[in-house]
């Protein structure tokens, strides 16, 4: 595989796909730049060699159609700014040959959102699941979608991926295009590199002891992560809402709190698969709860397995912390993925940013290596000022989730074969 290090783009077009699906304020206005300053070290390079860019990404969920407030042409200034050179704009992602055509050397085009394109998605648009017609447009769509990824490879000669928070999706700019370019054109972005490295450390070349600290609302939506976590890691710590269905399913009383009644006995055969493989599976034993969900609620601090009724466990307890310290600062490889509270409400999120701590302090003064990824974990790391303090912040969630899982992701295999 031809890697981006190697390359020479003096001369050469290349087709970047960025993850420029960042927060926009209700004026348009970026409020968090971190994807496209991720993306920097890999625009720079190939502009540095006496290349030209054309940058591609989605923004939000148009679902096929034009929507002015998900246009990427209200960041061009943004993207301008911050790669110091003048940035064009093509406002249909699909009728930019000519501009793409004119690009000098050193010069940088920004094509239109994407996902304005079914096709980007290749999902059909108008037409229900599960009948006849749904097939048909199925099929339909996978000719369409490598007709528009073969329209967005011909306006370059060399293809880059360097959007992870998107790689576990098989979509006309992450996965198709590469087909269009043959080993020796196309290749991962620096940012891919280092998240498909961080990922590897965790998974195959992990320290021990190895702890993941897996935190959010649902068990369904991170059952299968869990499950192949139980073969690898010596510690796994279970927090914020999805723990309550764990706590029931041992014959507590959880009171209102957030828990998924079907998902019971898979809680129940999660924690005899941690035993029977030694595993140390770590549950909250005590929440602060409120009697509301919201920032304001009155407070109280219970024991996890007698939570009164009319109240719901929204943020890990004292007791909870402690343990869980003890187990962080122990170890030497740690992957840490959701929250242990309700981290939008700052009045309970005090168990998610002692998490934080506990993790940066591990990996500075222990050594440990230190993953975190998902919305909330990055957000606490950057809240309290410790995303320097850590290994690697992942710029992926749902990627990073699949990666984890142990499931190949179309974006980084369409490169890597």
């Amino acid at each position: 595989m031809m890697t981006i290090n190697e390359f020479n783009f003096a001369g050469k077009k290349a087709i970047v796909r960025v993850d420029f699906n960042v927060p926009l304020d209700e004026n348009g206005k970026i409020t968090d730049d971190t994807r496209i300053r991720g993306a920097l070290p890999t625009l720079k390079k190939i502009l540095a060699d006496g290349g030209s860019l054309i940058l591609m990404s989605h923004m939000g969920k148009p679902k096929g159609k034009v929507n002015p407030k998900l246009s990427l042409g209200q960041i061009r200034e943004d993207v301008e700014k911050a790669l110091g050179v003048a940035v064009a704009f093509a406002p249909d992602c699909a009728k930019a040959a000519e501009q793409a055509a004119a690009l000098k050397s050193g010069e940088v085009l920004l094509l239109e959102n994407l996902r304005f394109y079914p096709e980007e998605e290749g999902k059909p648009v108008g037409v229900e699941k599960g009948t006849p017609e749904f097939d048909e447009a199925k099929k339909a769509m996978k000719e369409s979608q490598k007709e528009f990824a073969k329209t967005l490879a011909s306006y370059a000669d060399v293809y880059v991926n360097d959007a992870f928070g998107t790689a576990h999706r098989k979509h006309a700019s992450t996965a198709v295009i590469a087909d269009y370019f043959d080993e020796n054109s196309k290749m991962l972005g620096l940012l891919m590199e280092k998240e498909v490295v961080a990922i590897d450390n965790v998974l195959k070349n992990a320290q021990h002891p190895f702890t993941a600290i897996i935190g959010g609302s649902k068990v369904s939506s991170k059952l299968a992560v869990i499950k192949n976590l139980l073969d690898k890691v010596d510690n796994l710590i279970i927090g914020g809402g999805m723990g309550f269905t764990f706590i029931k399913a041992q014959g507590g009383s959880i009171g209102e709190s957030l828990h998924e009644d079907d998902l019971m006995p898979e809680a129940l055969g999660v924690m005899a698969a941690a035993k029977e493989k030694g595993v140390n599976l770590s549950l909250s034993v005590q929440t602060v709860c409120g009697n509301e969900f919201s920032n304001d609620s009155p407070q109280q601090v219970v024991d996890i397995f007698h939570i009164p009724d009319g109240w719901e466990g929204m943020d890990a307890g004292p007791k909870s912390l402690e343990n869980w310290k003890k187990i962080i600062l122990e170890s030497k490889t740690i992957l840490w993925n959701g929250p242990v509270g309700v981290f939008e409400f700052d009045n309970f999120a005090h168990g998610t940013g002692e998490i934080a701590k506990y993790v940066a302090q591990a990996t500075q003064e222990n050594g440990a290596f230190s993953l975190v990824g998902g919305g909330d974990s990055v957000a606490a790391v950057n809240k309290f000022g410790l995303a320097d303090k850590v290994s690697y912040v992942s710029t992926g969630g749902g990627a990073m989730l699949e990666a984890i899982e142990g499931k190949i992701l179309p974006g980084v295999a369409a490169i890597k074969g």
